[in-house]
């Protein structure tokens, strides 16, 4: 009996990116997007101000749209492309050693994540942990937050 040849892998599906870093994090979110250069090859990306400049400047070839420094307002840009759906996967180093003077932002951005259930990598291990992942270069959509039962609550 011969082996049927496996089904080939479903198309790797295109996935929109935030990429985020504190200061102190963006040569290692440089760095971990080059070592994962041939998984994220292909998605589209939105960055925060420097952080997009410097890895637009690294990775020439990767499609990124710079949006206003995090102070700025680049951190709320990106929270309001998850509340609208635009958003597949955040990945924000985080420089826990320092403090940011825009943390409420820094927040806000943090929990918008967890209520429109996008996967986020705060770190090289988690962000190597989503991108290796079989869900990362399958049509894998997380469930959508359902907020029924706060929009229809009695006021």
């Amino acid at each position: 009996m011969t082996a049927q040849p496996s089904a080939p892998p479903p198309a790797k599906l295109r996935k929109r990116i935030a990429l985020v870093a504190h200061d102190a994090r963006k040569a290692d979110l440089i760095a971990w997007i080059g070592a994962n250069i041939e998984a994220l090859d292909g998605h589209a990306f939105w960055a925060t101000g420097t952080t997009g400049q410097k890895v637009r400047a690294a990775h020439p070839g990767l499609d990124i749209t710079p949006l206003k420094s995090g102070p700025l307002g680049g951190d709320q840009q990106i929270g309001a492309m998850i509340a609208e759906g635009r958003i597949d996967l955040l990945v924000f180093f985080v420089d826990p050693m320092t403090a940011q003077p825009h943390d409420v932002d820094v927040k806000a951005l943090t929990r918008l994540a967890t209520l429109y259930n996008i996967p986020m990598a705060c770190n090289e291990a988690t962000a190597d942990m989503i991108v290796s992942s079989a869900h990362f270069a399958s049509g894998y959509a997380p469930r959508a937050a359902s907020f029924t039962d706060y929009e229809t609550r009695k006021l």
